[in-house]
């Protein structure tokens, strides 16, 4: 039996969160961009937006303008991963179907990499240019780049892998996985685990000002200060789970949320609070990023979307129903 917050949260969401109004309207939406979305990244330059998709597909959208380019089959199945690994031009894949894949321009194929099983979520640091990979099985993997260069593995989970994390600099890399489990560690030390929450943590991010870890589940923002480790979980408006975060260089994080709820928000990492609320899609979020620059945002979502806006411009009007001030769980 579900926990009574967990009920009430599904209740509160069924009646309002999917079906509310939009808050603040992207700027372009491409309605019908993949089957269903999974995830988002953007190029260094914040020039280009690739997005993936559960048929395989990886598209291109020029920004700000949001112009289709190239679209190109990546994977038999789900797209898990992506980024662009030289800045600009040079994108990796990574896909359900277990192979990693590094494209040396849209659609052509530079090299294919059979892993050990299917690739549940990677992270990418362009300053160590270190890649990690997660795994069905409840391993991880390190990477050198641009080759491929396998550094380590070790499987760490007892369960599917659901989210990896590097700091930048690549010093300390972070996983969690539906074992319950997260675990932090440092390139070739022994991985310690760390206090779990209630609920299993869908996504983790590390704080630009490089203090913490972030992670979060059903209603909740996890934070792991990474002086003493200490857990703190910080309430959110979201009504289910959120399944993606993405910090700006500021220091603001964006969250998108599904099951019972489709929200798009930006938050104060400190208290959980909203400082932004953006539109909401037809059905359950996926994939959250913010580009290099930190004025862009994207979205994906099973409703087939994906969605940018430019945090810089529009209405800076607040919503008439602000955020009342909550205090953390400790």
């Amino acid at each position: 039996m579900y926990p009574r917050i967990i009920v009430m949260g599904l209740v509160l969401g069924l009646l309002s969160a999917c079906a509310s109004a939009p808050r603040r309207a992207s700027d372009w939406s491409r309605e019908d961009a993949h089957t269903s979305g999974s995830v988002v990244a953007f190029n260094q330059g914040s020039t280009l937006l690739a997005s993936g998709g559960l048929g395989g597909w990886v598209s291109l959208w020029s920004l700000p303008e949001g112009g289709a380019g190239p679209g190109w089959r990546a994977h038999d199945g789900p797209v898990t991963g992506l980024a662009f690994i030289d800045g600009q031009d040079r994108i990796l894949s990574a896909g359900w179907d277990g192979t990693l894949a590094l494209w040396s321009q849209p659609g052509v194929l530079e090299r294919r990499l059979v892993t050990t099983g299917p690739v549940t979520a990677i992270a990418f640091e362009s300053a160590s240019r270190r890649l990690l990979t997660g795994y069905s099985d409840g391993s991880v993997q390190g990477w050198a780049l641009p080759d491929l260069e396998p550094l380590y593995r070790q499987r760490l989970h007892q369960g599917k892998v659901k989210a990896v994390a590097i700091q930048s600099g690549g010093s300390i890399l972070a996983s969690s996985g539906t074992d319950g489990q997260v675990f932090l560690w440092r390139e070739g030390g022994p991985a310690r685990d760390l206090e779990a929450p209630a609920s299993d943590v869908w996504s983790l991010a590390f704080s630009p000002d490089r203090k913490y870890l972030m992670g979060s589940g059903w209603f909740n923002i996890f934070r792991w200060s990474l002086d003493n480790e200490r857990l703190v979980v910080l309430p959110t408006e979201h009504h289910g789970i959120i399944s993606s975060i993405s910090f700006s260089e500021e220091g603001s994080l964006a969250a998108i949320s599904r099951q019972t709820d489709s929200a798009v928000d930006i938050l104060d990492p400190s208290s959980g609070l909203v400082l932004e609320r953006l539109q909401k899609h037809a059905l359950c979020g996926s994939d959250v990023s913010f580009a290099p620059n930190s004025r862009y945002l994207a979205t994906t979502s099973d409703d087939a979307s994906v969605r940018f806006w430019d945090i810089g411009t529009g209405d800076e009007t607040p919503p008439p129903d602000a955020a009342v001030p909550v205090q953390p769980l400790q």
